[in-house]
């Protein structure tokens, strides 16, 4: 993989880029929907459509798993963000003037639509590097999904969330039925999916969707300071912790127990375990290196 400075990949729309991100690039790959960049261990993803409220095409959706994939290649990275360019949206949803969605999309075509957002939002929730979601602006319909799937959620003070398919005779088709009620409570997830109505950044936070709000101009700064905290810690145990309460929830008490049993098991075969006791006892910053 070859740094370069910008070279070749449009910023247009972008915007709080800090001068010390490097653009990734390789020769094999080019991307016109987004912008994949690196800063030391944190690696970032930006919809890069401001124009379109950076909805999502089937090539957006690509171009974000091949991001995903090149960042899990390279063991540097240890932490990923996902946010939109500009000031308006994160990510409206799926592009439904790029034809993504037709008046005369068949069920077997829609079956096939509703697996391709999934594979996605699936994707992210089972990413061995923690995915932090910058929030800034829209979150809607699909947008919310796949922010929903990562796994912490920062969002600006102008953020608005919403499940707002029910608006256009849909049902969320990306995991939106299955993530939002376990995230919030099957009451309030109803309410959300069958009004359609967008709840604020604020309100998100309040019920557990939201981790941290910022003002907008500091949501870059906010989301790198929270995904720096994870860097420090080791992977290996962040990866068998978003295993454990993954695999967890889905499970009754007892079994989600033993899941959590085999993973802390797993942790005292490893050198950060060993690192991460030896640094407390000689009272100093641990250096875990993922081994």
């Amino acid at each position: 993989m070859i740094e370069t400075q910008n070279e070749g990949i449009s910023n247009k729309g972008l915007n709080c880029l800090d001068p010390k991100y490097l653009c990734l690039r390789d020769e094999t790959l080019s991307y016109q929907d987004i912008v994949v960049e690196k800063l030391e261990n944190v690696g970032r993803i930006t919809l890069n459509r401001p124009d379109q409220l950076n909805a999502v095409s089937r090539r957006t959706l690509e171009e974000m798993e091949r991001a995903l994939k090149e960042f899990r290649k390279d063991l540097a990275v240890r932490a990923v963000i996902l946010t939109g360019a500009g000031e308006r949206a994160f990510c409206a949803g799926a592009d439904l003037k790029g034809g993504i969605f037709t008046a005369q999309t068949d069920p077997v075509r829609g079956a096939k639509l509703a697996r391709m957002g999934q594979e996605f939002t699936e994707m992210l929730e089972r990413y061995e590097k923690p995915v932090i979601a910058a929030v800034n602006g829209f979150a809607l319909g699909g947008g919310c999904e796949i922010a929903l799937a990562c796994d912490l959620i920062v969002a600006s003070e102008n953020a608005q969330f919403g499940q707002t398919e029910i608006n256009i005779g849909l049902i969320p088709g990306w995991g939106g039925t299955q993530r939002l009620p376990r995230l919030i409570g099957r009451n309030k997830a109803k309410e959300l999916i069958f009004t359609g109505d967008r709840i604020t950044a604020s309100e998100a936070e309040q019920i557990g969707i939201v981790n941290k709000v910022a003002p907008l101009a500091k949501l870059p700064e906010v989301a790198l300071e929270l995904a720096r905290k994870l860097v420090s810690k080791s992977p290996i145990m962040l990866r068998l912790a978003k295993q454990a309460v993954n695999r967890g929830i889905e499970m009754d008490l007892k079994s989600g127990l033993a899941e959590e049993v085999k993973a802390f098991r797993v942790c005292f075969t490893t050198q950060d375990y060993k690192e991460g006791l030896t640094a407390f006892l000689e009272k100093r910053q641990p250096k875990f290196e993922g081994k």
